[in-house]
């Protein structure tokens, strides 16, 4: 019998940013569908106690920090990897920052600073882990988008120019690297609260805005991401590459609602 098309059994991935919020969510998740996951952060307290979670379900882990602004820890967690797995097959990009400030003075330093790790540290994953992936002739990346790669948000210039250009990279390496069997999609997040974005959210216009722009109702919850993701990472999305899979609860499909 096949191997079931959704299942990541003897995949090995890696989650960069993987130790809290959504990608915490999402290494968990692909722990729980079969693979072997590191997760790896700037935070070793953060990076310990997710790689026991991980060992909890059953699955292999290492104990990994990483800064996607500083290229040779990167290179650093993949040689690691290859030493205990021999491959890396998943990669997801996850690290992310934000700042809420006016643009007509928002100060340059803080724009660098969300650029090179939204943009930049997302380039540098996928230019360590992707060539390992295309010298082996197969792999999934998958980057961290958002609805802001596709709509304008108050006063976030600097992270939706950031998410904008993560949405043209992944369609550029698509067409680069599909046809040497590494597929290159994004996931992008509608609004789930997390400690990224609480304070932008609790109790604020701003909260309730988006809240009745999500036809659902509500906001979402970062497990209900794991499954695009899973899906993106296995067998079942070989022909799928180029892509930016809105899970949004219907928020780019408002309009007029009522």
């Amino acid at each position: 019998m096949n191997p079931p098309l959704l299942g990541l059994s003897n995949r090995t991935a890696v989650v960069i940013g993987g130790t809290s919020g959504i990608g915490r969510e999402l290494a968990l998740g692909l722990a729980a569908a079969g693979a072997d996951v590191v997760a790896s952060s700037r935070r070793a307290d953060q990076v310990e106690s997710t790689a026991r979670e991980i060992e909890s379900l059953g699955r292999q882990t290492l104990r990994i920090a990483c800064d996607v602004c500083n290229r040779s820890s990167l290179e650093n967690l993949l040689a690691k990897m290859l030493e205990r797995f021999g491959k890396v097959d998943i990669l997801v990009n996850c690290a992310g920052k934000t700042k809420r400030a006016p643009t007509v003075d928002f100060p340059e330093e803080s724009w660098r600073d969300i650029l090179e790790t939204n943009l930049t540290g997302t380039l540098r994953g996928c230019q360590i882990f992707g060539k390992h992936m295309l010298e082996r002739g197969y792999g999934r990346i998958i980057n961290i988008a958002s609805i802001a790669t596709f709509v304008s948000l108050m006063e976030v210039a600097a992270y939706s120019a950031s998410k904008a250009a993560v949405g043209a990279l992944t369609r550029s390496l698509a067409l680069e690297w599909s046809s040497r069997g590494v597929m290159v999609n994004a996931i992008a997040p509608g609004v789930f609260p997390t400690a990224l974005n609480a304070a932008l959210l609790d109790g604020t216009n701003r909260g309730r805005e988006l809240l009745a722009r999500t036809p659902m109702g509500r906001f979402g919850k970062p497990e209900e991401l794991v499954g695009a993701a899973v899906y993106l990472a296995s067998d079942a999305a070989s022909f799928t590459t180029g892509q930016i899979l809105v899970v949004d609860g219907g928020f780019l499909a408002s309009g007029v609602n009522q």
